[in-house]
């Protein structure tokens, strides 16, 4: 169960968000620009590699995949190895509960909104060497049971996110590398 909420999770993938580099900008303007650009983007595909740090495991778990989303409300998260499986949510599947808030989540993520919701995270950003990157820390319960904060890296070259790590409250993370990044307007 937990690897498949993590699945879902990874999916902030879709928050592909174009945007010029802005130094010395405050942290609300990187936000908005990030915001504002995601609006632009009607579908993103993509590779990813998947690397799961476990306290309780031996070295890392390395997963690769594929990653299609396409506004609104669709999108098919695919691994491609270890092992082939693959995760589809659409309008029909993102309903109330665990699986529907991060569903909802995943698909607000694709509008730039789940930067803005100041329900669901608390938000934070900042310029890097090779971009932003923003975190968010959960404000809703079923979140936060599971994750201490979401980071998202967004290279200015690439003009998109280009990492999400995701920390869990019991030590572990997961980093999700993407490569190959398409998005269409």
């Amino acid at each position: 169960m937990i690897k498949r909420i993590l699945t879902l999770l990874l999916l902030f993938a879709p928050c592909l968000l174009p945007f010029a580099s802005a130094q010395g900008l405050s942290e609300q303007a990187i936000i908005q620009k990030m915001v504002s650009a995601a609006e632009e983007i009607k579908t993103i595909q993509c590779s990813f590699t998947q690397t799961k740090h476990s306290k309780m495991l031996v070295g890392e778990q390395v997963s690769q995949g594929k990653m299609f989303c396409q506004k609104p409300y669709k999108l098919r998260w695919e691994y491609t190895s270890p092992r082939a499986s693959s995760i589809l949510l659409d309008e029909t599947n993102k309903g109330k509960g665990l699986v529907g808030s991060i569903a909802r989540l995943i698909m607000n993520s694709v509008a730039g909104k789940c930067l803005t919701d100041d329900k669901a995270f608390l938000v934070t950003a900042k310029e890097i060497p090779t971009g932003y990157e923003a975190t968010l820390v959960p404000l809703k319960k079923e979140m936060k049971r599971m994750f201490t904060r979401l980071v998202l890296r967004f290279d200015v070259r690439q003009s998109t996110v280009t990492e999400v790590e995701l920390h869990e409250r019991n030590g572990d993370s997961t980093i999700i590398e993407l490569h190959d990044i398409q998005t269409g307007k």
